[in-house]
């Protein structure tokens, strides 16, 4: 096998983010459109890119995409894929399945169509007539949207942004690639103070402290395509060794947040301490307006509370006000927020020099981009 198709799921409004990091780790003929990027690679790519990826949601291999506007459609482009390709005989595989502006409208009656198919072509492979199904997982998803099905197998498993540093969350906790987009749209890089008022868990602190020392987001968590026949164990240790030499943990970094809340302080230091930063980032105990960024030239990006998040409107509002009287006291740092209270700029006393519509999960949010003054070049 030289070439797999692959496609790297993307957050609405990520996917150009996505994109960009595809771009960055060395990948080409990148095809971008809604809720993915479609790239190729080969089975190594499997493992650097699950292992890389900060903002993607998973990775997919695609098997086939094709006409399905009866299930007879649906039965036989399944079973034309060779699945044993992929799939041992001890292999178990959940078939998952979702559709859209198409004639099969029953999701479960499709899952069970790619299921039968996929079980018959196991059948001519390995000549039984049952298979257990207590080997390796392979997620197949069914995708049908306008008629046109989508065949793919999950390389991940649990979603990418389950990086293993954040056992518990707060209250309407950001994802962590979510907070890995949105420092990789600000203007901020590792010599620059990086301060977050809301830090909430510490997640957009610890994301900004990973990719400063170019720590592979995935390096301590499992994927379900290892030990896959394709994907070998030597693949997976082979992409493992390159992300541990790019680490880069000699960087000083000036980063800090604050919450008013003590105990989303006590997640995020255990947050920190798991993720191997206790020393580098800083944490305290202080409302918005007592905040304490310390040096020039920084910036900070922040998600603050808003009252579809939390429920009150009233404490929402006066969070967004006290963030903007701040950044008066602030004249040479950037402010990067994300949020769908409109008033922001009301609040900062001028017009956002950016906006970026984003999802921070189903709630449609515009990601605020105040500019400050770069630092003088040495």
């Amino acid at each position: 096998m030289t070439t797999i198709n692959l496609i790297a799921t993307a957050p609405m409004g990520l996917e150009a983010v996505v994109a960009r990091e595809l771009k960055e780790l060395g990948y080409d003929n990148l095809k971008v459109e809604n809720g993915r990027v479609r790239f190729q690679g080969s089975p190594i790519d499997i493992c650097r890119t699950n292992l890389w990826l900060r903002t993607a949601g998973r990775v997919l291999v695609e098997m086939a995409e094709f006409p399905a506007r009866t299930f007879e459609e649906l039965f036989e482009g399944t079973k034309a894929i060779d699945w044993p390709e992929w799939i041992p005989e001890d292999g178990e595989f959940p078939v998952n399945g979702r559709s859209q502006k198409s004639q099969l409208t029953s999701v479960p009656a499709c899952q069970s169509i790619v299921k039968k198919a996929v079980v018959e072509k196991m059948k001519e492979r390995y000549g039984t007539e049952w298979f257990h199904e207590d080997g390796g997982k392979f997620v197949i998803e069914v995708s049908l949207m306008n008629d046109l099905a989508l065949i793919t197998l999950d390389t991940t498993g649990a979603g990418l942004h389950q990086r293993g540093y954040r056992r518990v969350s707060t209250e309407a906790p950001l994802r962590e690639t979510m907070a890995a987009a949105l420092v990789q749209l600000s203007r901020w890089r590792p010599e620059r103070p990086l301060y977050d008022p809301f830090c909430g868990s510490g997640t957009i602190l610890i994301e900004a402290a990973m990719i400063a020392w170019n720590i592979a987001p995935g390096l301590r968590r499992s994927f379900n395509s290892e030990g896959w026949p394709l994907v070998s164990n030597e693949l997976w240790e082979e992409a493992r060794n390159e992300a541990f030499d790019a680490v880069k943990d000699d960087v000083p970094l000036q980063i800090a947040g604050s919450d008013i809340d003590p105990y989303a302080i006590e997640i995020a230091e255990a947050a920190v301490r798991k993720a191997g930063f206790s020393k580098e980032i800083k944490l305290s105990v202080l409302p918005v307006a007592k905040m304490k960024p310390q040096g020039e030239y920084g910036v900070i990006i922040t998600n603050p509370p808003y009252g579809e998040r939390l429920g009150d409107d009233n404490e929402a509002e006066l969070a967004i006000r006290q963030l903007g009287l701040s950044s008066l006291h602030l004249p040479t740092w950037s402010f990067f927020a994300i949020t769908p209270t409109k008033s922001i700029e009301h609040y900062f006393t001028r017009a956002a020099d950016k906006k970026r519509k984003l999802f921070n999960g189903r709630i449609q949010t515009d990601f605020y981009q105040f500019f400050g003054p770069l630092p003088p070049r040495k």
